[in-house]
């Protein structure tokens, strides 16, 4: 980066290491919205559209976008390039630097520790996600009948083996690039799997033209029935938006520690939500023409992308290319978070012990890959073991959902607004009068009410 950014070559950090830094201000915001786009907007974002009455939960979830997502994405960058370190250090020196109290690291501890738990899942479905790619590419699908195609879905779930190789291969693909360093390694992958993605978004919504389910699947999307708003809608909007742009996971806190004053935190959470959304929504517009096409379930949950699409893939004229081009986006999509969820947690061993970066994500990432065992196991040889009534896949997902991602984004953006010297806070966003007066109102009342409306109804 020019000017005040740091260099490529970063910056010394703890203990005389070197802190990296990218390389410039479009390969981080490649990298944001690569951590930003995940399974969440090619799997998740479109059945819950499906479940949640269409256009109306969409047009809820942009306007959380903005009042909710977008101050807190700001506020984790602003203290990641304030601290220059790991979330843990970064929250335990600003909040000496401020006089405060020093149970504020507990913000960086639960976003460090909500990444290493969440990737440990993540990467099982990121698993799942190759499996099918090799299953789209032999043909498996071909003439699939949806008993079949529950079949194969149970199936895969079944077999330890399966699911053991398919998440170590995707935590191997993962590892490997977040220990080749910042720009060499996250910033590089990004660049080249996100534009991979686009393309082969833009190819599946062009298919989507022409099945003759499109006018449908942009009405379901695009069209408000305005009848089927209610508070469960509501609340489904208000969460997604929240946990679809990596926050209080530490992630783009991280992120924001390898930047520089010269990049223009307000513009670059816009771009990375307006990508975020347009990529979520073009997922919709590849997913739901098929849907509707061939008389399937649009509100199938979970399923809709492995069971429900396996399913068209198998009775369309190109279904085998179309299934290898779908796998290989929902893989890229994984991928560009995964690598994103590893940072935090690589960082923070990287600066706190004597490891070299590489030994440092060989080690984070074997520990993430023995509870991602435990929790894949909780579909087959461990499927009775209960542990507050989850099983440790369950139990997993419900701890960083339900507790641990809302408490830190509330914690992030509080202290933000209310702990940080606001004329210093003004500057740094580069606030005119207005601005600051919105600012404020968002950052100091909204976006926190919003987030405690999420943690109270997801108890």
């Amino acid at each position: 980066m020019k000017g005040s950014t740091l260099a490529a070559s970063g910056s010394p950090g703890i203990a005389g290491k070197i802190h990296g830094a990218w390389s410039s201000r479009m390969g981080f915001l490649i990298a944001a919205v690569g951590s930003a786009v995940g399974l969440g907007n090619i799997w998740k974002f479109p059945y819950m559209v499906g479940q949640s009455g269409g256009a109306a939960f969409v047009a809820v979830y942009l306007v959380c976008i903005a009042l909710i997502g977008l101050p807190i994405i700001v506020a984790e960058w602003l203290l990641g390039r304030r601290g220059q370190k790991n979330p843990i250090n970064t929250m335990a020196d600003l909040a000496r630097k401020n006089n405060r109290s020093k149970a504020w690291v507990t913000i960086g501890i639960s976003g460090t520790l909500a990444a290493f738990l969440i990737l440990s899942f993540y990467s099982v479905i990121g698993g799942w996600a190759l499996s099918y790619l090799a299953d789209a590419a032999g043909g498996t699908f071909n003439g699939m009948d949806k008993d079949a195609a529950g079949a194969l879905f149970n199936g895969m779930l079944a077999s330890p083996a399966t699911l053991v190789a398919w998440h170590t291969v995707f935590m191997v693909l993962t590892v490997g690039v977040v220990a080749m360093g910042v720009s060499s390694g996250i910033e590089r992958a990004s660049k080249l799997l996100m534009p991979a993605l686009g393309v082969l978004l833009v190819i599946m919504v062009g298919y989507g033209v022409t099945t003759g389910g499109f006018g449908a699947a942009a009405e379901y999307l695009f069209k408000p029935d305005w009848s089927k708003l209610n508070s469960t809608v509501v609340l489904a909007a208000l969460g997604h938006a929240f946990f679809t742009l990596s926050l209080g996971m530490g992630v783009m806190m991280a992120y924001g520690s390898y930047l520089g004053q010269d990049v223009n935190l307000l513009q670059a959470a816009r771009t990375v939500a307006i990508a975020d959304t347009v990529i979520a929504l073009g997922a919709g517009l590849a997913i739901f023409p098929i849907v509707f096409a061939n008389g399937l379930d649009p509100a199938a949950g979970p399923g809709l992308v492995f069971v429900t699409l396996p399913l068209a893939f198998g009775s369309i004229s190109g279904g085998m290319i179309l299934g290898v081009m779908f796998f290989a986006l929902l893989i890229f999509a994984a991928l560009t978070s995964s690598i994103s969820l590893l940072a935090p947690v690589v960082e923070f061993v990287e600066e706190r012990t004597p490891l070299s970066r590489v030994a440092s994500t060989v080690v984070a990432g074997i520990a993430i890959w023995a509870l991602g065992i435990a929790a894949l196991l909780s579909f087959n040889v461990w499927s009775d073991v209960s542990i507050l009534g989850n099983n440790i896949f369950d139990l997993l997902d419900k701890l960083t959902s339900k507790f641990l991602l809302p408490l830190t984004g509330l914690g992030a953006i509080v202290f933000v607004a209310w702990c940080l010297d606001r004329e210093s806070v003004r500057k740094e966003l580069g606030l005119g009068e207005t601005g600051t007066m919105i600012w404020n109102l968002v950052s100091r009342f909204v976006a926190p009410i919003g987030v405690l409306i999420v943690f109270i109804s997801s108890l």
